[in-house]
């Protein structure tokens, strides 16, 4: 008795699409390692041996400098709750701006869709560097970098929910006479809330993993005291601040996404 003979559900033409599509990515890849000398083969026993040596430089952490962290990570966490705050107080004109079809004009629509593609294209660091050479030193460049951030995001996902909402609604407002401000107000902002709260909490997780990193180029924070710290070799009070914002990130992450569960 013969076995049915399976036949493959992907055409000959598919195969040998994807074969081409794996051999790109390989050449590229193979090329951009060629052209930067970085290869899998770096991470020899040297390598290995240093990251041993560093991480006996760093344990056991010192818990007592714990004590001096706490101002600095609730510094961090403020910058997080105001940058994300008056980025969503700012998204939602830009975002019904950004939106066809709720925004007709074509020349706004344009050049909110411009001015939004702009902010998203400079990266935070930037962005705090930027604002710290305008103010200087201290949590004010920080907090304006991560609102400015966390604007191109906010404004972006929001703008294509309400692109995807249910016109119905929106046009039975404006039959019965409704203007602009209590379409928005009654048939758009219903359909977008639990959106929004989501994206909002998405993007304040986001603000303070950036808060830590904007403190390496003097924007404030629990990353300004981690950088001194690594500056003058104090690899074991370095340690203890990583382990006290992997365990705030983690806890923070975790409220987030059973809130964001909740809503959902």
């Amino acid at each position: 008795m013969h076995k049915p003979e399976i036949k493959s559900v992907v055409s000959p033409k598919k195969k040998l699409r994807n074969i081409l599509i794996v051999l790109i990515i390989l050449s590229l890849y193979t090329f951009s390692s060629i052209q930067t000398s970085s290869f899998l083969t770096q991470f020899n026993a040297e390598f290995f041996q240093n990251v041993g040596r560093m991480i006996g430089k760093m344990w056991p952490p010192r818990i007592g400098f714990a004590s001096a962290v706490w101002p600095k990570l609730a510094e961090t966490i403020h910058m997080a709750v105001i940058g994300t705050t008056i980025a969503c107080i700012f998204c939602l004109p830009l975002s019904v701006l950004a939106a066809n079809n709720i925004n007709q004009n074509k020349y706004l629509y344009s050049t909110t869709k411009f001015l939004l593609n702009v902010l998203r294209t400079i990266p935070e660091l930037l962005l705090a560097v930027i604002f710290v050479s305008l103010v200087g030193i201290g949590v004010f460049p920080g907090i304006l970098a991560l609102t400015f951030f966390s604007l191109g995001i906010l404004a972006k996902l929001l703008s294509e929910t309400i692109e995807s909402i249910d016109m119905s609604q929106v046009e039975a407002m404006r039959a019965s006479g409704g203007n602009t401000i209590q379409v928005i107000r009654f048939a758009v902002l219903p359909q977008i809330l639990p959106q929004f709260t989501s994206f909002s909490l998405y993007v304040f997780e986001i603000n303070i993993r950036a808060s830590v990193v904007l403190g390496f180029v003097g924007a404030g924070g629990i990353g300004l005291l981690l950088n001194q710290q690594i500056a003058f070799f104090n690899y074991k009070n370095a340690m203890a601040l990583t382990l006290i914002i992997y365990v705030v990130v983690v806890s923070i992450d975790y409220i987030s996404n059973k809130i964001r569960e909740a809503l959902l």
